[in-house]
């Protein structure tokens, strides 16, 4: 019997039952517009959006664990690069790269040109100050939580202010050792 690898985020995204495309990105657009309205500032629903990202990326990342088969990753390098071409397009469909790289391998950019959740979206001049997709970089940050890394997770670059591309910027501020809850006997 040959080994499981790590299956491609494209085969996991084409085996996997999801919502239409235009409900999801609808619906998070309500969700959008709803928090604006309930909290009034933008810097508000900026971290009302992450925290829900957050949320969400700390019960995502079992799902992508049980159906990527990937394992542990060896550094925060090979981890960025799975998020960018596994977990992204295993739930959004869409390929992202990983560019920018610090010297000391702990801060890149994941840079997305396609991004299903602003389809549809125009951003009024009231809310300039808004990271509408912000709730991306909550899952990122929730599900590197999960897997032991603390990380800060920011916007960089957004087509909607006028930027040519989405871009995160992924910076490794603690590898957290995993403990167990036993001790092994001898």
């Amino acid at each position: 019997m040959a080994p499981v690898g790590p299956r491609s985020g494209e085969a996991i995204f084409a085996s996997v039952e999801r919502v239409n495309a235009e409900l999801f990105t609808l619906t998070y657009g309500a969700i959008v517009r709803q928090l604006l309205t309930d909290l009034e500032e933008v810097e508000e629903v900026n971290k009302q959006l992450d925290q829900m990202g957050y949320n969400i990326g700390t019960r995502l990342i079992d799902e992508f664990l049980a159906k990527s088969n990937v394992s542990r990753c060896v550094d925060f390098k090979e981890t960025a690069e799975v998020i960018a071409k596994v977990g992204f397009k295993m739930f959004l469909g869409v390929t992202a790269s990983v560019t920018n790289w610090d010297a000391e391998g702990t801060c890149c950019s994941i840079v997305l040109e396609d991004n299903p959740l602003v389809d549809f979206v125009e951003l009024p001049d009231t809310c300039q100050g808004l990271y509408y997709c912000n709730i991306l970089s909550g899952v990122i940050r929730g599900a590197l939580e999960m897997v032991s890394m603390k990380t800060e997770v920011t916007w960089v670059r957004d087509m909607l202010r006028g930027d040519d591309v989405f871009e995160l910027q992924v910076k490794l501020l603690k590898q957290v050792p995993e403990e167990y809850p036993y001790k092994d006997d001898e």
